[in-house]
């Protein structure tokens, strides 16, 4: 019950760390500090420990990763939008 408490706080923290990056890359043109290929990396790590999850068949990797997942989503959105 512990490792689970301590697995689920660890998965919270670490996903939900993306959201004040997320809030500060919202306003359009304010993602020059963003770097692409570091979002890309990330994301592509993120997916990975999805798939992970999936065949280890462990919740809390899984949802952990992927509320990260879609925050490096957003944050991807927003550099895209404000390439063009």
């Amino acid at each position: 019950m512990l490792i689970t408490i301590i697995g689920i706080l660890a998965a919270a923290l670490t996903s939900l760390s993306y959201i004040p990056q997320v809030k500060k890359a919202l306003p359009a043109g304010s993602t020059d500090d963003l770097s692409s290929k570091t979002l890309a990396v990330l994301a592509a790590g993120l997916a990975l420990w999805i798939g992970y999850g999936i065949l280890k068949g462990d919740l809390v990797i899984i949802v952990a990763n992927a509320v990260g997942f879609l925050l490096v989503a957003m944050l991807i959105g927003f550099k895209i939008r404000d390439a063009g």
